[in-house]
């Protein structure tokens, strides 16, 4: 095998690794693809025949890669979610895979892309390498172009807006989530009768001009009303995922991790009270979201 081919199956053995690194960096797959790529293009241009770990080399090469992307973004977020139009490229993209890309969302946690989105690109890439793969702060520190101990509060930073505030007893927030859970599971079963029990009678629903369905009131008034209408407009409820949402269990719709729909709720009796629909851009960044620690 010359030497070609030996760094090529190395490189094959650690795309998995490196796809999943530039993914949670970026938040796209399209891009985490394209950063991949680059890797092995300056990979083929590197004398690597010193380096004693490959893999760690490449994830340095490719977090390089992610954060000179990430700098180089402009407007994020004026950038349409999911018909958002192409810049033109000298070459067409690939096509995106939604399954893939699903899965990948899925293991990283919407709640965590959503607030991974909103860091600056040090604070992502240094929480990205440390908390997730585990990369010393001294490394950070050379790819971000800080001292160790800026790299450290740089995650630190990130990892509390990750995580999340909130000043909810345990015992209340396990019990919001086991409603909301149920909530969620109802809607998407299409079964009305379960949403009505988990409402208060006096439930209402409000939701913004951005968020509202064609056809419905802003406004509505009754668990019973509310639940026929809801089934009726509930096809994007298979996209929701539990999330902290200013502090108590909420929903959101976040594709990509741009987020698109946020459902806030009141308790009382341990039943749904009131549900606030917020799809207001402007809105919808002043919006904490947080992960929901794994039960």
């Amino acid at each position: 095998m010359n030497d070609h081919d030996w760094l090529a199956a190395q490189f094959e053995e650690n795309r998995g690794h490196l796809r999943g690194v530039a993914y949670r960096m970026l938040g796209s797959l399209s891009e985490a693809d394209d950063a991949v790529q680059e890797s092995w293009l300056r990979l083929g241009r590197s004398d690597v025949h010193q380096v004693e770990n490959l893999r760690g080399w490449l994830t340095t090469i490719v977090a390089r890669i992610c954060l000179d992307m990430l700098r180089s973004r402009k407007s994020r977020r004026e950038e349409a979610l999911e018909t958002a139009a192409p810049e033109p490229s000298a070459k067409p993209a690939a096509a995106p895979d939604p399954e893939a890309e699903a899965v990948l969302a899925d293991s990283v946690g919407y709640a965590t892309l959503v607030v991974l989105d909103r860091l600056n690109p040090a604070e992502r890439i240094a929480f990205v390498l440390h908390d997730l793969f585990d990369i010393h702060f001294e490394e950070i520190a050379r790819i971000t172009g800080r001292t160790p101990e800026a790299a450290r509060q740089l995650a630190s930073r990130a990892r509390r807006r990750v995580r999340g505030v909130t000043t909810l007893p345990d015992h209340d927030l396990m019990q919001q989530r086991k409603v909301v859970e149920r909530f969620l599971a109802a809607l998407r079963a299409g079964d009305p009768a379960k949403l009505v029990e988990l409402l208060d009678p006096a439930f209402s629903v409000q939701a913004d001009a951005a968020a509202a369905p064609r056809g419905l009131p802003a406004e509505i008034h009754g668990a019973e009303s509310w639940a026929r209408a809801a089934i009726k407009e509930a096809r994007g409820a298979r996209l929701a995922r539990l999330a902290l949402v200013d502090g108590s269990v909420g929903l959101i719709v976040a594709p990509r991790g741009r987020l698109f729909r946020v459902l806030r709720f009141t308790f009382a009796n341990d039943r749904i009270a009131t549900m606030e629909v917020v799809g207001d851009p402007e809105r919808l960044r002043t919006i904490e979201i947080g992960e929901i620690s794994p039960q």
